[in-house]
């Protein structure tokens, strides 16, 4: 056997054997095989190496390691994973460490996105896209749309995202000089940046959005989230009168912190997920700490389609419990466990463990059989079909109707705008983005900054150079969505990433209208409140 299809055929087997045993040998057990799995798993692994040895030899073009390496990493386990299930998954070492760092919530850098896009000679230029506030980049000047030309003298032409990005990298303290081109200047301007540990929040957002109203964004879970959202509490302190959790978009991440967060909201004792399983026990997680006051406060929890995993736990557990009520659209449906088990060569195996169940009984996952992988992700109903005849039916904790088996139905749905195709063109174009490196190319603007009719003139200016077409009726229809996202830009541009959704939020039609629900929470609260000191009342 050549040497490269014996390389491949141990590569699968490795991964094989940590499918087949891995779960058990981490539970401390191994379930004896049959001989007939042996034989079977021996016949499967011969078929494998002789297909590959076919390939190897017989192929246009030499296979050389990196192939071999995309064979096996890209193409043979994943695909053999997404047969199982749409969530399982496999890292090879880049991804698997990339992984870890998302789960970690920091690294060491300069802090900033970076994107590769062509220009029109087909040459790779890298682009600033945003920078993390009050990161080294940030606090140095540079700002999105700037061009990376060179790091440390040497040029970044040609190199993509992702190698730039591990250049930029690096030990705490260590300098980077980044040479950039930005609009309106001849000559690219250096800055020398010190990398430093750059925190990646999951709550990037935590004010008073109306007095007494605090809101919260979670963008994910990980290491820190159950502490970041005590943070934000925290810093509401007594005048918290209400609370608006926003979920959107949020894909979830470790289950030990939407507990944690759950842990917040609710009372000492209280279910907020189960999981069941073959290879390990059935786990129930429940709230070990409660609520730490007397407060009772309203919560609504805005969600929408893109909610997913972890944040579809805390979603449930709230709902369940009759402690927030959930608006916006019903979310993703993915109530699939993985458990990450690390392989040779610093690769990462995410497979499918168990099922989560909301405290009720729900099952959170969708059903995916005979669905493409595609469709799974991108080709979903917006909403559940008005016939419930087979969908799972539960009673929340004070007794309502909540629904499961595809998702958090939200008890009142709030519809994500459409964007018409004025806003469409806008958007393709990158009008925003590209007008705010036009207008901050000499300027700066203040904390209070207002788009007013000067800035619309200088907007409309800019589309006609760009020959971006659009009529007045368009612009005077969708005006208050230009002032939003002009704003937004510029202050992502000027203060930082969070300060620009800070003023975009301001102005979002399904947080405006996920507000206006707070009395239903109240209500929702109160009777659940009624409900809990019946049942102690009953118990003396």
């Amino acid at each position: 056997m050549p040497s490269r299809t014996r390389r491949a055929a141990l590569s699968l087997t490795v991964f094989l054997a940590t499918c087949a045993v891995g779960g058990q040998f981490l539970n401390g057990r191994v379930n004896a095989q049959t001989a007939s799995d042996e034989s079977s798993l021996r016949d499967n692994l011969h078929q494998f190496t002789d297909v590959y040895s076919v390939v190897e030899q017989n192929y246009a073009e030499p296979l050389n390691g990196e192939t071999v390496d995309k064979v096996i990493y890209d193409g043979a386990i994943p695909g053999m994973l997404h047969v199982l299930d749409p969530h399982s998954n496999f890292y090879d070492p880049k991804a698997y460490a990339q992984m870890r760092e998302d789960q970690r919530g920091h690294y060491y850098g300069v802090g900033m996105h970076i994107q590769s896009q062509p220009d029109k000679a087909g040459v790779i230029h890298t682009m600033v896209a945003d920078t993390f506030e009050n990161s080294p980049a940030h606090k140095a000047g540079i700002r999105p749309g700037d061009i990376i030309v060179s790091i440390n003298g040497a040029s970044m032409e040609g190199k993509d995202s992702l190698a730039i990005s591990n250049i930029l990298k690096g030990p705490k303290g260590t300098h980077a000089s980044i040479a950039v081109q930005r609009e309106g200047h001849d000559q690219p301007i250096v800055f020398d940046v010190v990398r430093d540990d750059i925190p990646r929040p999951s709550v990037d957002l935590a004010y008073f959005i109306k007095p007494g109203i605090g809101y919260i964004h979670v963008t994910q879970f990980m290491e820190t989230t159950s502490k970041e959202v005590q943070d934000a509490l925290t810093k509401f302190g007594p005048d918290l009168n209400g609370l608006l959790i926003d979920l959107r978009g949020n894909p979830g991440g470790l289950l030990t912190e939407a507990v944690g967060m759950s842990d917040k909201f609710l009372k000492k004792g209280d279910i907020v997920v189960s999981q069941k399983g073959r290879a390990f026990p059935d786990q129930v997680y429940r709230a070990s700490h409660g609520e730490q006051d007397d407060r009772h406060f309203p919560i609504v929890v805005l969600v929408n389609r893109n909610t997913a995993s972890a944040a579809e736990i805390v979603s449930g557990a709230l709902q369940d419990h009759d402690r927030a009520l959930i608006v916006g659209e019903t979310t993703f449906g993915k109530g699939l466990v993985q458990t990450v088990f690390q392989i040779a060569d610093n690769t990462g195996l995410a497979l499918t463990t168990y099922h989560y169940y909301t405290p009720s009984g729900r099952l959170i996952q969708r059903d995916y059989n005979g669905v493409s992988l595609y469709d799974y992700y991108y080709v979903r109903a917006d909403a559940k079909p008005a016939d419930k005849t087979n969908t799972e039916v539960k009673l929340t904790e004070a007794g309502r109707t909540v629904y499961g088996g595809g998702g958090i139905t939200p008890d009142e749905k709030i519809e994500q705008p459409r964007s018409n195709p004025f806003e469409l063109n806008l958007l393709q174009h990158t009008a925003f983005f590209n007008f705010t490196k036009h207008y901050l190319a000499h300027r700066d603007i203040p904390q209070n900054f207002v788009v007013d009719d000067a800035v619309l003139n200088d907007f409309k200016a800019y589309l006609k150079s760009e020959k971006i077409d659009y009529t007045d009726a368009d612009f005077n229809t969708n005006l208050d969505w230009i002032k939003s996202n002009i704003k937004g830009s510029l202050f992502i541009s000027q203060f930082g990433t969070n300060e620009g959704l800070h003023a975009m939020m301001d102005s979002d039609p399904q947080v405006a209208k996920a507000l206006t629900y707070m009395p239903e929470a109240q209500a929702l609260e109160q009777n659940a409140l009624k409900k809990q000191q019946q049942q102690q009342a009953s118990l003396r």
